[in-house]
């Protein structure tokens, strides 16, 4: 068969298969059964071994920990049903570091915009020197919006992962400053950073010579949960400051701490940053 007769036969294949009916039900077809959501199986509560020695007690153990624990096998290999939850959970890892937040998000909450020197996501994966300063339009963005020595800042940075931010960062931010004006400190309006890094908040507190800033960020998704968020509260940030400065709450998302009490916990701890004028190590 030569190369044009092997043309032929494909080209004609592919029109069979063109002309053919399709089997099965179709999508849209109301009688096709939907399939399972493997995100909504709750691990704490999922357990798969057959016929355990105390399954009762391996149950009381897991609703500790939302960690892979009695996943049950099939000889060596895990069940299906397990080894598809944690392909599920990788790909929501992924589409939460590759995505960007939504516009929305910033936009209908009136969160002014600044974006750090990277271009794109896949320089700010790269490289995360550029995701610690910014540009001169930016500069003077935060200039203009947050003013010229205020007392703390509040700032919001998609970070690694834009679920984390999209699900916990304006319940939490509504929380820390409904804390802070206990504390007699009025906020005033909270930045949005794209393609934020940590170190951001310190090129931040160098424009404007803030005493404090608290920056929300989104985590690193992990197996977990793909919607972790921490915040970073730094006092007198500057570009240099070591990292044992900073003071951290991490694991703000519903399975861990939820983003309302995150929140009061972080304006009390402002409070108390600002009164002993430390963060980090040095906050006794």
């Amino acid at each position: 068969m030569d190369k044009q007769e092997l043309k032929n036969l494909v080209a004609q294949l592919l029109r069979e298969m063109d002309d053919a009916p399709e089997s099965g039900p179709h999508p849209a077809d109301a009688s096709a059964e939907p399939l399972p959501d493997l995100g909504a199986l709750d691990l704490r509560t999922a357990y798969f071994v057959e016929n355990p020695a105390d399954g009762a007690a391996f149950l009381r153990l897991k609703k500790k920990t939302p960690a892979r624990l009695g996943l049950g096998r099939a000889g060596t290999r895990y069940k299906t049903l397990s080894l598809l939850r944690f392909r599920a959970d990788h790909a929501a890892a992924q589409d939460s570091v590759f995505s960007l937040v939504d516009p929305g998000f910033y936009r209908d909450h009136d969160l002014p915009f600044v974006q750090t020197l990277c271009k794109d996501k896949d320089e700010y994966l790269t490289r995360p020197d550029l995701g610690r300063r910014f540009g001169p339009e930016a500069q003077q963005t935060i200039r203009s919006v947050c003013g010229s020595n205020p007392r703390v800042l509040l700032v919001i940075g998609d970070g690694l992962s834009s679920n984390a931010v999209t699900a916990n960062a304006l319940d939490c931010a509504a929380a820390i400053r409904q804390g802070l004006q206990l504390h007699g400190i009025e906020l005033g309006k909270t930045l949005f950073i794209q393609y934020a890094r940590v170190g951001a908040s310190d090129h931040i507190g160098e424009l404007t010579g803030a005493e404090l800033v608290c920056m929300l960020v989104g985590e690193r998704p992990g197996l977990v949960t793909s919607e972790s968020m921490s915040a970073y509260i730094t006092y007198r940030p500057r570009p240099g400051i070591p990292e044992s400065k900073r003071t951290v709450v991490s694991n703000i998302h519903r399975q861990g701490t939820p983003a309302v009490e995150a929140g009061a916990h972080i304006a009390d701890l402002i409070g108390r940053m600002l009164e002993q004028k430390a963060s980090g190590i040095d906050l006794r």
